[in-house]
């Protein structure tokens, strides 16, 4: 069993529980549902924070999640939502930075790290828009 000791030691090591007051302040992510098909998931953008420049979202399909940020008019970023530091589900954003809420590895909408522990990149997708929908390309 865990003392608080431990514990308090194990969120030292990773850089503090993003939840503590010292911590990384950040917020949920809205899940979005991704229909995959033929080596694609498809996002539908209506009704959903990518339906503004800079909205971003959190993408779960059978293919994977992802980390998707509409850029532009017709731009959006697509990212592995899979924490390269420990596993974790990357759901959080603080800003236009994406916040792993298990150690607070913090990543740009593009997927480099700017805080870690993690010191690992998150994969890039290559996306498409047409007919309001996303493609990712997986």
């Amino acid at each position: 069993m865990a003392t608080g000791a431990t514990l308090a030691t194990v969120f030292t090591a990773c850089g503090g529980s993003p939840t503590s007051p010292s911590g990384n302040m950040s917020t949920p992510l809205a899940t979005v549902a991704g229909q995959f098909s033929s080596g694609r998931v498809d996002v539908a953008v209506a009704g959903t924070a990518l339906a503004s420049d800079g909205g971003a979202v959190f993408v779960d399909s059978v293919a994977g999640v992802f980390l998707v940020a509409r850029t532009g008019t017709n731009a959006f970023t697509a990212v592995e939502g899979i924490c390269t530091h420990e596993g974790c589900k990357v759901t959080n954003a603080d800003g236009d930075t994406y916040v792993c809420p298990c150690h607070g590895s913090r990543y740009t909408r593009g997927g480099q790290v700017v805080q870690g522990p993690a010191v690992a990149s998150l994969r890039r997708y290559s996306t498409n828009f047409a007919n309001g929908v996303v493609t990712i390309a997986v």
